[in-house]
């Protein structure tokens, strides 16, 4: 085929009926003449052009068939929303909603008063507030509290999370200024002492949740330094990151709640609402009433609030957490025994199981392997099952292809296997 043999734009679009034909085959047609020009011969016109309005058709955003071993995997959108959650979702997605609407008053309302008895509950904090993620849930703490003034935090907490985000940034864009204390491995309650003056408006504590130091380290306990925080009337904001309610589970035993950190003396806690609480991405501000009333009032809480079908995904899991916690996807992977895996890699036919470690992810635990178990396939299949529907993603390691099955679901299990087929 010459240059000269190509149809027109509209030629070629008029092959389907489809009111993006014309835009597709403009694309196709730019394809074909750089072939053409590059020596290949293109493939059939109206079938390029039927993929091309079929890919402009799929949906960017897919689920996916997580086997990677990773329960918080950032990259496939971390915790899995429980059905209870989901219904609530529908709910309130199906219709109008009493979202800032008082029904007994017939007032307007605040958005914020759905989901407070439930997080006071849980946390034992007076009040608290919902934003869209735990960094806006800082990053609105310390404007409201810290702005023009003094934030002293360790030196050793001073972390850098997911996508260069990092912990003095956020300080900076908040209109505070940062006082560092102590060193990178090492400090002590006598170092926040030393550091307040005058003009310090809070002390901040943030959760090494993504990395751990070992060897020659020290960190006072929260109870010492809060006690340093009240003698000078100042309040403790204590940044959790991770967001663990689950008191029962053995593996975030480790991990600090929000209820130990109030009880600790902290005036505030922040953590995420989709890691090891398992619900959306969300950031939950909890503790004192007055300052929870200044973060309320504050112009960038508007600017970070969240919408109502997150508050409705929250919502139906922190019942969960009152009422059935082992309904709660992530906590279910993170507490299941290895046999029961193990139990669903065999389950998986064409393949072997194998022994792995699976690994929380999402910055929490970063130290906690959980033993766990594969279907063991060759390396060759990864790329076919990441392009099936839906794609199947699991670890490529040592020449061959695992499935974890720790992150699969019961319910996954028949999807996975077909998906194998499909692919041999």
């Amino acid at each position: 085929m010459e240059l000269r043999d190509l149809p027109s734009v509209d030629e070629l679009a008029r092959a389907v009926d489809d009111p993006l034909a014309v835009d597709a085959a403009r694309m196709v047609l730019a394809r074909a003449r750089e072939e053409i020009q590059s020596g290949t011969e293109p493939r059939d016109l109206t079938a390029l052009l039927r993929e091309e309005l079929a890919a402009a058709r799929a949906p960017s955003l897919r689920r996916v068939l997580n086997a990677t071993g990773i329960v918080l995997h950032t990259n496939l959108g971390r915790a899995p929303l429980a059905p209870e959650a989901l219904a609530r979702v529908d709910e309130a997605a199906r219709g109008y909603s009493n979202l800032e609407l008082d029904l007994e008053r017939g007032e307007r309302g605040s958005r914020q008063d759905h989901l407070a008895a439930l997080v006071r509950r849980l946390t034992g904090a007076e009040a608290a507030l919902v934003v869209n993620n735990n960094a806006a849930a800082v990053l609105l703490a310390l404007a409201a509290l810290g702005e023009g003034r003094e934030v002293v935090v360790s030196r050793g907490e001073l972390v850098e999370i997911g996508d260069g985000f990092r912990i003095p940034d956020v300080l900076a864009r908040s209109g505070a200024r940062l006082v560092e204390v102590g060193t990178t491995n090492r400090t002590r309650a006598s170092d926040y002492e030393r550091a307040i003056g005058p003009d310090t408006a809070l002390v901040l504590r943030v959760h090494q949740s993504n990395f751990r130091l070992v060897g020659f380290t020290e960190l006072p306990p929260l109870e010492e330094v809060t006690k340093v925080a009240h003698a000078h009337g100042l309040p403790l904001v204590d940044d959790l990151g991770s967001g663990s309610l689950a008191s029962n589970n053995l593996l975030l035993a480790s991990e600090p709640s929000a209820r130990e950190s109030l009880a600790a003396g902290a005036a505030l806690v922040c953590f995420s609402g989709d890691k090891l609480l398992g619900g959306p991405q969300a950031g939950v501000v909890a503790g004192r009433a007055d300052l929870v009333e200044k973060l309320r009032r504050h112009p960038l809480q508007r600017a970070v609030r969240v919408d109502k079908l997150t508050l409705a995904a929250l919502e139906g899991t922190l019942r969960l957490h009152l009422d059935d916690p082992g309904r709660i996807p992530v906590l279910r992977m993170l507490g299941e025994g290895a046999s029961t895996v193990r139990a669903r890699a065999a389950e998986l036919t064409g393949g072997t199981v194998e022994e792995t470690v699976a690994r929380v992810g999402g910055g929490a635990l970063p130290l906690a392997e959980l033993p766990s178990f594969a279907c063991a396939l060759d390396e060759s299949l990864a790329a076919p099952l990441r392009a099936g529907e839906p794609p199947v993603l699991g670890i490529v390691r040592d020449g061959k292809l695992l499935l974890d099955c720790r992150t699969l679901a019961d319910g996954e299990l028949d999807e996975v296997a077909a998906a194998v087929r499909r692919c041999r």
